[in-house]
C-alpha cells in the first residue's frame, strides 16, 4: 500500500532486489506502470475488496500510505485504510504487518524540534497527525505482528546507512534520513521480529 508514493516507490524496488515478489495495490495501473518487476492490483486502499485482492498469497504487507498536507480539512483517508486492511488480514490470517507513519505521532509528539513541534506540525499538518494517531490506535489493538515504523523528517539524498531505530527518544529533537534508508530498514523488518510489536524512530 502506498506503492506509487516517493518512499513506496523504493520500498517497491528494494524488495524486489533483495527477491521478494511484490504485489502493489494501486489507484490507476497506468500511473503505476513503471513499478517495474511488481504485479499491479487497481483498487482503493479503503475498498475491503481491493484488498482481499491485494494480499491474497502475501505473507507481509507494507503501509507506506501518505495523504497530503491538510491545515483545515479532516484527514481520514490512513485511519479508515488501515483498519480496512487490518480486517482483512485477520481474516486472511496474514499475520506481519509493518507500516510508516512518522516523527510527531504518538508519543513521538515534541521530538521534532522546535520549527517541527511549534510551527510547522501544528499549523500544516495537525489533521495529517490526528489521523496517522488513530492510524497507529488501529494497528496497535489488531492481533497481527505488527510494526510501526516512524521516521525523521524525509530526503532525497542517497541512501547512507548508519540508520539508527530508537524506542527511547530522550534527547531527540529533529533529525533527518533519506527515504532509500527507509525503504531499506522497512524491507529488513520481513525477515526479522527484532521490532515485532514495537514503534521505533529512525533517524541518521
Amino acid at each position: 500500500m502506498g506503492a506509487t508514493g516517493a518512499t513506496g516507490r523504493l520500498i517497491v524496488s528494494t524488495a524486489i532486489a533483495k527477491g521478494y515478489e511484490v504485489a502493489a495495490l494501486v489507484r490507476s495501473k497506468a500511473k503505476a506502470a513503471d513499478l517495474a518487476g511488481a504485479e499491479l492490483i487497481e483498487g482503493d486502499a479503503r475498498d475491503p475488496a481491493a484488498l482481499t485482492r491485494a494480499i491474497a498469497g502475501c505473507d507481509a504487507v507494507i503501509s507506506s500510505l501518505g495523504t497530503a498536507m491538510s491545515p483545515f480539512r479532516e484527514v481520514t483517508l490512513l485511519s479508515t485504510a488501515t483498519r480496512a486492511l487490518v480486517d482483512v488480514m485477520e481474516q486472511q490470517n496474514s499475520r506481519r504487518l509493518v507500516c510508516i507513519t512518522g516523527l510527531g505521532a504518538g508519543d513521538s509528539r515534541g521530538h521534532g524540534g522546535f520549527f517541527f513541534d511549534r510551527l510547522f506540525l501544528p499549523l500544516m499538518l495537525r489533521k495529517v497527525y490526528e489521523d496517522k494517531n488513530r492510524q497507529e490506535d488501529a494497528i496497535r489493538a489488531s492481533t497481527l505482528d505488527w510494526t510501526i515504523v516512524r521516521p525523521t523528517v524525509l530526503n532525497d539524498k542517497p541512501a547512507r546507512g548508519g540508520i539508527k531505530a530508537l524506542t527511547d527518544l530522550s534527547g531527540v529533537h529533529g533529525g533527518t534520513i533519506a527515504r532509500a534508508d527507509v525503504a531499506e530498514f522497512v524491507v529488513q523488518q520481513l525477515a526479522t521480529d527484532t521490532w515485532l510489536r514495537k514503534v521505533p524512530l529512525i533517524t541518521w
